[in-house]
Protein backbone atom coordinates (compact mmCIF):
# COMPACT_ATOMS: atom_id res chain seq x y z
CA UNK A 1 0.00 0.00 0.00
CA UNK A 2 1.38 3.42 -0.95
CA UNK A 3 2.20 5.82 1.88
CA UNK A 4 4.12 9.10 2.25
CA UNK A 5 7.84 8.90 2.97
CA UNK A 6 8.74 9.42 6.60
CA UNK A 7 11.87 11.27 5.47
CA UNK A 8 12.19 12.85 2.02
CA UNK A 9 15.97 13.28 1.83
CA UNK A 10 16.80 12.28 -1.71
CA UNK A 11 16.07 15.18 -4.07
CA UNK A 12 18.47 17.78 -2.63
CA UNK A 13 15.61 20.11 -1.79
CA UNK A 14 16.00 22.41 1.18
CA UNK A 15 13.67 21.00 3.82
CA UNK A 16 14.47 24.13 5.84
CA UNK A 17 12.22 26.04 3.46
CA UNK A 18 12.24 29.53 1.97
CA UNK A 19 12.78 32.78 3.79
CA UNK A 20 9.71 33.80 5.82
CA UNK A 21 9.87 37.07 3.87
CA UNK A 22 9.64 35.13 0.63
CA UNK A 23 6.67 33.12 1.88
CA UNK A 24 4.85 36.28 2.97
CA UNK A 25 5.58 37.99 -0.36
CA UNK A 26 4.35 34.99 -2.34
CA UNK A 27 1.20 34.67 -0.25
CA UNK A 28 0.43 38.35 -0.80
CA UNK A 29 1.13 38.00 -4.53
CA UNK A 30 -1.39 35.22 -5.09
CA UNK A 31 -4.30 37.67 -5.25
CA UNK A 32 -2.70 39.11 -8.41
CA UNK A 33 -2.00 35.77 -10.06
CA UNK A 34 -4.53 36.70 -12.75
CA UNK A 35 -1.72 38.83 -14.25
CA UNK A 36 1.15 37.45 -16.28
CA UNK A 37 4.59 37.62 -14.76
CA UNK A 38 6.92 40.36 -15.97
CA UNK A 39 8.35 38.99 -19.24
CA UNK A 40 11.64 40.79 -18.56
CA UNK A 41 11.91 39.80 -14.87
CA UNK A 42 13.05 43.40 -14.53
CA UNK A 43 12.95 43.84 -10.77
CA UNK A 44 14.56 40.49 -10.06
CA UNK A 45 17.28 41.03 -12.65
CA UNK A 46 17.96 44.50 -11.24
CA UNK A 47 18.31 43.09 -7.73
CA UNK A 48 20.55 40.28 -8.96
CA UNK A 49 22.69 42.75 -10.88
CA UNK A 50 23.14 44.79 -7.71
CA UNK A 51 23.84 41.64 -5.70
CA UNK A 52 26.59 40.52 -8.10
CA UNK A 53 27.83 44.02 -8.98
CA UNK A 54 27.14 43.55 -12.69
CA UNK A 55 24.65 45.04 -15.16
CA UNK A 56 21.17 43.76 -15.90
CA UNK A 57 22.40 42.96 -19.41
CA UNK A 58 24.65 40.28 -17.87
CA UNK A 59 21.73 38.34 -16.35
CA UNK A 60 18.98 36.17 -17.75
CA UNK A 61 16.28 34.69 -15.52
CA UNK A 62 14.65 31.40 -16.42
CA UNK A 63 12.65 28.41 -15.26
CA UNK A 64 15.34 26.95 -13.05
CA UNK A 65 18.78 25.93 -14.26
CA UNK A 66 17.08 23.12 -16.18
CA UNK A 67 15.16 25.61 -18.30
CA UNK A 68 18.22 27.76 -18.90
CA UNK A 69 20.29 24.75 -19.94
CA UNK A 70 17.61 23.91 -22.49
CA UNK A 71 17.65 27.44 -23.90
CA UNK A 72 21.45 27.47 -24.05
CA UNK A 73 21.64 24.18 -25.93
CA UNK A 74 18.90 25.28 -28.30
CA UNK A 75 20.82 28.49 -28.92
CA UNK A 76 24.24 26.98 -29.59
CA UNK A 77 23.98 23.28 -30.47
CA UNK A 78 22.92 22.02 -33.88
CA UNK A 79 22.75 18.53 -35.35
CA UNK A 80 26.14 16.87 -35.03
CA UNK A 81 27.77 19.52 -32.81
CA UNK A 82 29.98 18.09 -30.08
CA UNK A 83 29.42 18.61 -26.34
CA UNK A 84 31.46 17.31 -23.39
CA UNK A 85 30.40 16.39 -19.86
CA UNK A 86 31.38 14.01 -17.06
CA UNK A 87 30.11 10.44 -17.02
CA UNK A 88 27.61 10.43 -14.16
CA UNK A 89 27.17 14.21 -13.85
CA UNK A 90 23.79 15.98 -13.84
CA UNK A 91 21.78 14.16 -16.54
CA UNK A 92 19.26 16.84 -17.56
CA UNK A 93 21.94 18.67 -19.54
CA UNK A 94 22.51 15.48 -21.52
CA UNK A 95 18.81 15.22 -22.38
CA UNK A 96 18.84 18.70 -23.90
CA UNK A 97 21.96 17.90 -25.96
CA UNK A 98 20.35 14.73 -27.30
CA UNK A 99 17.09 16.53 -28.02
CA UNK A 100 18.79 19.11 -30.22
CA UNK A 101 20.91 16.56 -32.08
CA UNK A 102 24.23 17.15 -30.39
CA UNK A 103 26.88 14.47 -29.99
CA UNK A 104 27.71 13.97 -26.32
CA UNK A 105 31.15 12.90 -25.11
CA UNK A 106 31.76 11.84 -21.49
CA UNK A 107 34.92 11.66 -19.41
CA UNK A 108 35.18 9.82 -16.07
CA UNK A 109 35.41 11.38 -12.64
CA UNK A 110 38.79 11.38 -10.94
CA UNK A 111 38.86 10.65 -7.20
CA UNK A 112 35.13 11.47 -6.95
CA UNK A 113 35.67 14.88 -8.55
CA UNK A 114 34.74 16.03 -12.01
CA UNK A 115 38.02 16.42 -13.90
CA UNK A 116 38.31 19.84 -15.62
CA UNK A 117 41.65 18.98 -17.24
CA UNK A 118 40.18 15.85 -18.82
CA UNK A 119 36.98 17.67 -19.80
CA UNK A 120 38.87 20.45 -21.56
CA UNK A 121 41.26 18.01 -23.25
CA UNK A 122 38.28 16.07 -24.64
CA UNK A 123 36.69 19.35 -25.75
CA UNK A 124 39.85 20.18 -27.69
CA UNK A 125 39.95 16.69 -29.20
CA UNK A 126 36.36 16.80 -30.54
CA UNK A 127 36.11 20.56 -31.20
CA UNK A 128 33.26 20.88 -28.68
CA UNK A 129 30.79 23.75 -28.64
CA UNK A 130 30.03 23.33 -24.93
CA UNK A 131 31.61 21.68 -21.92
CA UNK A 132 29.57 21.20 -18.73
CA UNK A 133 31.13 21.38 -15.27
CA UNK A 134 29.30 21.60 -11.93
CA UNK A 135 31.13 23.20 -9.01
CA UNK A 136 30.15 22.05 -6.39
CA UNK A 137 29.32 18.74 -8.00
CA UNK A 138 26.16 16.66 -8.00
CA UNK A 139 26.04 13.72 -7.17
CA UNK A 140 29.31 13.54 -5.20
CA UNK A 141 29.28 16.89 -3.36
CA UNK A 142 32.91 17.60 -4.21
CA UNK A 143 34.24 20.99 -5.29
CA UNK A 144 37.23 22.96 -6.50
CA UNK A 145 38.22 26.38 -5.24
CA UNK A 146 37.32 29.30 -7.46
CA UNK A 147 41.02 29.97 -8.01
CA UNK A 148 41.46 26.41 -9.30
CA UNK A 149 38.58 26.85 -11.74
CA UNK A 150 40.15 30.05 -13.07
CA UNK A 151 43.50 28.28 -13.51
CA UNK A 152 41.83 25.45 -15.42
CA UNK A 153 40.38 28.00 -17.86
CA UNK A 154 43.84 28.46 -19.36
CA UNK A 155 43.38 25.09 -21.07
CA UNK A 156 39.80 25.67 -22.30
CA UNK A 157 39.76 25.49 -26.12
CA UNK A 158 39.05 28.80 -27.81
CA UNK A 159 35.94 27.51 -29.60
CA UNK A 160 34.37 26.02 -26.43
CA UNK A 161 32.00 27.66 -23.96
CA UNK A 162 32.23 26.47 -20.35
CA UNK A 163 28.82 25.94 -18.76
CA UNK A 164 29.64 26.33 -15.07
CA UNK A 165 26.76 25.05 -12.95
CA UNK A 166 26.95 26.67 -9.51
CA UNK A 167 23.60 25.50 -8.15
CA UNK A 168 24.99 24.78 -4.69
CA UNK A 169 27.33 27.77 -4.43
CA UNK A 170 25.55 29.41 -1.47
CA UNK A 171 26.21 26.27 0.58
CA UNK A 172 29.88 25.82 -0.38
CA UNK A 173 32.98 27.02 1.49
CA UNK A 174 34.10 30.60 1.06
CA UNK A 175 36.22 30.91 -2.07
CA UNK A 176 34.40 28.24 -4.08
CA UNK A 177 32.80 30.75 -6.45
CA UNK A 178 35.17 31.37 -9.35
CA UNK A 179 36.30 35.02 -9.62
CA UNK A 180 35.60 35.21 -13.36
CA UNK A 181 35.11 38.58 -15.04
CA UNK A 182 31.48 38.94 -16.03
CA UNK A 183 32.47 39.86 -19.59
CA UNK A 184 34.68 36.79 -20.04
CA UNK A 185 33.17 35.20 -23.19
CA UNK A 186 34.50 31.75 -22.30
CA UNK A 187 32.09 31.08 -19.44
CA UNK A 188 28.39 31.16 -18.57
CA UNK A 189 27.52 30.57 -14.91
CA UNK A 190 24.24 29.02 -13.78
CA UNK A 191 22.65 29.84 -10.41
CA UNK A 192 19.36 28.90 -8.77
CA UNK A 193 16.90 29.71 -6.00
CA UNK A 194 16.16 25.98 -5.59
CA UNK A 195 18.91 25.03 -3.13
CA UNK A 196 20.12 27.58 -0.58
CA UNK A 197 17.00 29.71 -1.04
CA UNK A 198 14.69 26.71 -0.57
CA UNK A 199 12.42 27.47 -3.53
CA UNK A 200 12.79 24.37 -5.72
CA UNK A 201 9.07 24.26 -6.51
CA UNK A 202 9.06 27.87 -7.72
CA UNK A 203 11.52 27.13 -10.58
CA UNK A 204 13.67 30.25 -10.57
CA UNK A 205 17.17 30.14 -11.99
CA UNK A 206 19.46 32.66 -13.60
CA UNK A 207 22.59 32.78 -15.71
CA UNK A 208 25.49 35.21 -15.52
CA UNK A 209 27.63 35.93 -18.55
CA UNK A 210 28.91 38.31 -21.18
CA UNK A 211 26.27 40.67 -22.54
CA UNK A 212 26.30 39.38 -26.12
CA UNK A 213 25.67 35.79 -25.03
CA UNK A 214 23.08 36.65 -22.38
CA UNK A 215 21.09 38.88 -24.74
CA UNK A 216 21.07 36.07 -27.33
CA UNK A 217 18.68 34.17 -25.03
CA UNK A 218 15.98 36.62 -26.17
CA UNK A 219 15.88 34.70 -29.46
CA UNK A 220 14.79 31.43 -27.87
CA UNK A 221 13.41 31.88 -24.37
CA UNK A 222 9.76 31.67 -23.35
CA UNK A 223 9.09 35.31 -22.51
CA UNK A 224 6.14 34.43 -20.26
CA UNK A 225 7.76 31.33 -18.77
CA UNK A 226 8.42 32.85 -15.37
CA UNK A 227 5.66 32.54 -12.77
CA UNK A 228 4.68 35.91 -11.29
CA UNK A 229 4.53 34.64 -7.71
CA UNK A 230 7.91 32.90 -8.11
CA UNK A 231 9.53 36.13 -9.34
CA UNK A 232 8.22 38.02 -6.31
CA UNK A 233 9.30 35.29 -3.91
CA UNK A 234 12.81 35.16 -5.34
CA UNK A 235 13.14 38.93 -5.04
CA UNK A 236 12.11 38.80 -1.36
CA UNK A 237 14.47 35.91 -0.68
CA UNK A 238 17.41 37.75 -2.20
CA UNK A 239 16.71 40.62 0.21
CA UNK A 240 17.01 38.29 3.24
CA UNK A 241 20.68 37.27 3.58
CA UNK A 242 20.11 36.30 7.21
CA UNK A 243 17.94 33.42 6.04
CA UNK A 244 20.68 32.07 3.78
CA UNK A 245 23.07 32.25 6.74
CA UNK A 246 20.54 30.30 8.81
CA UNK A 247 20.18 27.64 6.10
CA UNK A 248 23.97 27.36 5.76
CA UNK A 249 24.19 26.63 9.49
CA UNK A 250 21.41 24.04 9.31
CA UNK A 251 23.06 22.35 6.34
CA UNK A 252 26.45 22.34 8.06
CA UNK A 253 25.00 20.67 11.14
CA UNK A 254 23.06 18.15 9.06
CA UNK A 255 26.19 17.21 7.09
CA UNK A 256 28.00 16.53 10.36
CA UNK A 257 25.10 14.42 11.62
CA UNK A 258 24.95 12.39 8.39
CA UNK A 259 28.68 11.75 8.64
CA UNK A 260 28.26 10.54 12.22
CA UNK A 261 25.43 8.20 11.21
CA UNK A 262 27.60 6.80 8.42
CA UNK A 263 30.54 6.28 10.79
CA UNK A 264 28.35 4.56 13.37
CA UNK A 265 27.42 2.03 10.69
CA UNK A 266 30.98 1.44 9.50
CA UNK A 267 30.56 3.57 6.38
CA UNK A 268 32.43 6.60 5.05
CA UNK A 269 30.84 9.96 4.32
CA UNK A 270 32.57 11.88 1.55
CA UNK A 271 33.40 15.58 2.11
CA UNK A 272 30.54 17.73 0.85
CA UNK A 273 30.18 21.34 -0.27
CA UNK A 274 26.44 20.93 -0.92
CA UNK A 275 23.19 20.21 0.91
CA UNK A 276 23.69 16.45 0.58
CA UNK A 277 26.31 13.89 1.51
CA UNK A 278 27.50 10.94 -0.56
CA UNK A 279 28.06 7.89 1.66
CA UNK A 280 30.43 5.17 0.47
CA UNK A 281 28.70 1.86 1.19
CA UNK A 282 31.99 0.00 0.88
CA UNK A 283 31.13 -2.34 -1.99
CA UNK A 284 29.76 -2.03 -5.52
CA UNK A 285 26.73 -0.43 -7.11
CA UNK A 286 24.56 -3.50 -6.68
CA UNK A 287 25.18 -3.49 -2.93
CA UNK A 288 24.48 0.26 -2.67
CA UNK A 289 21.23 -0.27 -4.59
CA UNK A 290 20.16 -2.92 -2.08
CA UNK A 291 20.87 -0.45 0.73
CA UNK A 292 18.88 2.24 -1.06
CA UNK A 293 15.96 -0.13 -1.62
CA UNK A 294 16.01 -1.10 2.03
CA UNK A 295 15.85 2.54 3.09
CA UNK A 296 12.99 3.32 0.71
CA UNK A 297 11.08 0.27 1.94
CA UNK A 298 11.34 1.78 5.43
CA UNK A 299 10.00 5.17 4.36
CA UNK A 300 13.33 6.95 3.89
CA UNK A 301 13.77 8.42 0.40
CA UNK A 302 17.39 8.72 -0.73
CA UNK A 303 19.10 8.41 -4.10
CA UNK A 304 22.41 7.20 -5.50
CA UNK A 305 24.82 8.01 -8.33
CA UNK A 306 24.18 5.91 -11.42
CA UNK A 307 27.68 5.42 -12.88
CA UNK A 308 30.50 3.27 -11.47
CA UNK A 309 32.53 3.71 -9.34
CA UNK A 310 30.46 6.56 -7.84
CA UNK A 311 27.46 4.23 -7.64
CA UNK A 312 29.07 2.50 -4.66
CA UNK A 313 27.53 5.40 -2.73
CA UNK A 314 24.11 6.51 -1.64
CA UNK A 315 23.32 10.23 -1.62
CA UNK A 316 21.54 11.65 1.42
CA UNK A 317 20.12 15.16 1.43
CA UNK A 318 20.44 17.32 4.52
CA UNK A 319 17.29 16.99 6.58
CA UNK A 320 15.67 18.00 9.82
CA UNK A 321 16.52 16.23 13.07
CA UNK A 322 13.42 14.07 12.59
CA UNK A 323 14.46 13.20 9.02
CA UNK A 324 17.93 12.17 10.10
CA UNK A 325 16.60 10.23 13.08
CA UNK A 326 14.49 8.20 10.66
CA UNK A 327 17.55 7.67 8.47
CA UNK A 328 19.64 6.62 11.47
CA UNK A 329 17.02 4.08 12.49
CA UNK A 330 16.56 2.63 9.00
CA UNK A 331 20.19 2.47 7.85
CA UNK A 332 21.45 -0.43 10.00
CA UNK A 333 18.42 -2.50 9.02
CA UNK A 334 18.91 -1.72 5.32
CA UNK A 335 22.62 -2.57 5.59
CA UNK A 336 21.94 -5.87 7.33
CA UNK A 337 19.39 -6.78 4.69
CA UNK A 338 21.81 -5.86 1.87
CA UNK A 339 24.60 -7.93 3.43
CA UNK A 340 22.29 -10.92 3.79
CA UNK A 341 21.70 -10.86 0.04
Amino acid sequence: MERPFEARIGANESVFGPSPRAIAAMEAATRDIWMYGDPESHDLRAALADHHNVTMQNIIVGEGIDGLLGYLVRLLVSEGDHVVTSDGAYPTFNYHVAGFGGTLHKVPYTADHEDPAALFAKAAEVNAKLVYLANPDNPMGSCYSGAEIVAFLDSLPTQTLLVLDEAYIELAPEGTAAPIDIDDPRVIRMRTFSKGHGMAGARVGYALGATELIRAFEKVRNHFGMNRVAQIGALASLADPDWIAHVRAEVHNARLQIAEIAKANGLTALPSATNFVAIDCGADGAFAKHVLDGLIARGVFVRMPFVAPQNRCIRVSCGTKADLAAFAAALPLALAEAKAR
